[in-house]
This record gives C-alpha cells, structure tokens and sequence, in this order.
C-alpha cells in the first residue's frame, strides 16, 4: 500500500453529513453496479504528435472526468438509467472534483471509498487534431484501492448488472462473486491484461475486450476470430473486440457476429470504448439479443466522439437514436 505524501493514513469518510451527500438514488432503484476507474483528465488538442524529445503546442486544453468504469455509468445515467459507482478516491483536488462531477452526473456512490491525505488518479491526453485519436498518459495515484471487505452487493437488492473494469481485481472478484450469489449479470470491460485478470474473465459473464487484452494468450498479430475463441474459452458466454474505427466483433451461442462503426466527423475518441459498453449494456437492460445490443453500443460511441471528452452532455439516448435512424 502506497503511504500518503503528508500525514498519516486516516479512516476513509463515516461523517453521516458527507455519506448522505454521495447518496442520490433509493438503492432498491439501482439497475447498474459500476467497479473500477474514476479519473480528472486534462485534455490537450495537438495538430500532430512530436517525436521524443521535441515538443508541440496545444491549440486547445480542457478539463473534464473520465475513467472507463464511471464514464460507461455516466452514459447509462444519460439514457436514464439508475447507476451507482463503487470506487476509491482520496480528498485532493482530483477526488473532490471526481465526486462533484459523478453526482452532477446522478450517478449514485454510496459505494465511494474516500480516503484522506492520498492522490486520486488523472490522466493527461493528447488529441489529434486531425482525426481525433488520442494518446493518453495516466497515474493511478496513491490512494488505496477497493479492497474484498469492501464489497457489499447487498446494498443494491434492484441490480441487474454488475459492470467492473478489472483494475482492482481483488474487489472486483469479490464483487462478480457475490453478483453471482445474487443472480446479477457480470459484465467486464477489459483493456490490458494484467496479474489476475485471467481468474477475473473466468467470473464474468459477458466480456467485452480492446483488441490487445488477449495479445497475451494468441499473440499480438493473430485473427481477431482466434482472439475471440481464446477469450471465450477462459469461460465467458459472449465475448466481444471491440477495434475502434475498424468496429467490433462478438462471439456468442450462435457465432460470430461483426459490427461496423458507424461513420462520424471524430473530435475526440476518448472514452469511446467505456461508452460503448455503457451502451451494449442499456440494450441488455432492454432485453435485446447480441447484434442489436453491439449495434446500440456502436451508434453510443460515434455520439460521443463528435465530441470532446470521455463524459460528454451530447450523449443523450435521443442522439443516439438519431444516429440509428429513430
């Protein structure tokens, strides 16, 4: 455990006054748990990326909060979906402002570990200017993690779905086993393969990777159709890749299944693929088969990305069935 900068360790926060602040929704209205990431991003617009050791000057800087667990919550909340976000953060300027913007947000935290005298994570990224692909540098910060103990699923007796980013895998194993116990579907947002991380995809129930999660397993130049097979088999019943501009592509009970991106003048990629499972999972919500649930999750990311930022307020359910055709 990292040790704070000044001072010592204190408790995490049990003042009653600032537990009712974190608190926006009755729990029994919870549909979607989120476990994972919450982030301050500072966000540079760059006309090309220098090599090393040069430098470039950013046409535009702006600040905004991302995070791939929080920002798939935000976009559920957008699409009026009752989310609560289950994540650590210490009170510093990042944490405050993680907090400010994930309740104006209505996303409920309830769940938020708020740890004094640390660091919360933030990220600086540069965006192209030209196409809107961006490069991200990020530091987790210091304060601790979400740990098993720290897990109660209890307190959301009307969720559904579990969505976690795999990061804390410690909480977020405890937490995908106690959804099971609760007959909640465990969905994983998986974007680098870390220590754990096999264990962790054995416990989830729908899978949805960046092309490189499964490097590791087939390799970094092998078919998408055996990195989806690999994935499969480490037990998940669907799994989808999600590729960016190239699409993404899924593997469930009746086979493959490809989905196009949908075509849009790109601003800003950031957060695209966090929004694409925020919206695969409002289509689960709704109940619908594999294909439309990717097709929802697609038309989410293109909205997004005519925008700046990973949480952006032109993500609304209107835009994006707009974009689908109504």
């Amino acid at each position: 455990m990292n040790k704070p900068s000044t001072g010592s360790p204190r408790r995490h926060t049990t003042d009653m006054k600032e537990s009712m602040a974190l608190t926006v929704e009755d729990p029994a209205c919870i549909q979607v748990v989120g476990l994972g990431q919450a982030c301050v991003d500072y966000l540079g617009r760059v006309p090309f990326f220098p090599e090393e050791d040069q430098k470039v000057e950013l046409t535009e800087l702006r600040t905004k909060c991302g995070g791939p667990a929080s920002s798939a919550l935000v976009a559920l909340a957008a699409f009026g979906v009752r989310t609560s976000f289950l994540g650590a953060v210490s009170d510093d300027p990042f944490g405050r402002e993680i907090r400010r913007n994930l309740l104006s947000k209505r996303v409920d935290l309830r769940g938020l570990k708020v740890t004094p005298g640390f660091t919360s994570q933030f990220a600086f990224i540069a965006v192209s200017r030209r196409d809107g692909r961006r490069t991200i540098f990020w530091h987790r910060g210091s304060v601790p993690h979400l740990l098993a103990e720290d897990v109660d699923m209890s307190s959301f007796p009307g969720c559904k779905i579990l969505h976690m980013d795999g990061l804390m895998v410690e909480a977020c194993a405890e937490a995908a086993r106690q959804a099971h116990g609760r007959g909640i579907t465990v969905v994983m947002d998986a974007g680098t393969m870390r220590e754990g991380s096999r264990e962790l995809v054995s416990l989830v129930d729908i899978l949805i990777a960046s092309r490189n999660f499964a490097d590791p397993l087939v390799g970094p130049n092998a078919p998408v159709e055996k990195a989806l097979e690999a994935l499969k088999g480490l037990g998940p019943a669907q799994v989808i890749i999600t590729m960016g501009r190239e699409g993404s592509v899924g593997l469930g009970p009746d086979g493959p299944i490809f989905q196009p991106a949908f075509p849009v003048d790109a601003v800003d990629t950031t957060g695209a693929g966090d929004v694409y499972h925020g919206g695969y999972i409002y289509g689960m919500l709704q109940g619908w088969d594999m294909a439309r649930c990717m097709r929802f999750g697609a038309a989410a990311a293109a909205v997004k990305c005519r925008d700046f930022g990973a949480q952006t307020d032109s993500l609304t359910l209107d835009a994006v069935l707009d974009l689908l055709g109504g």
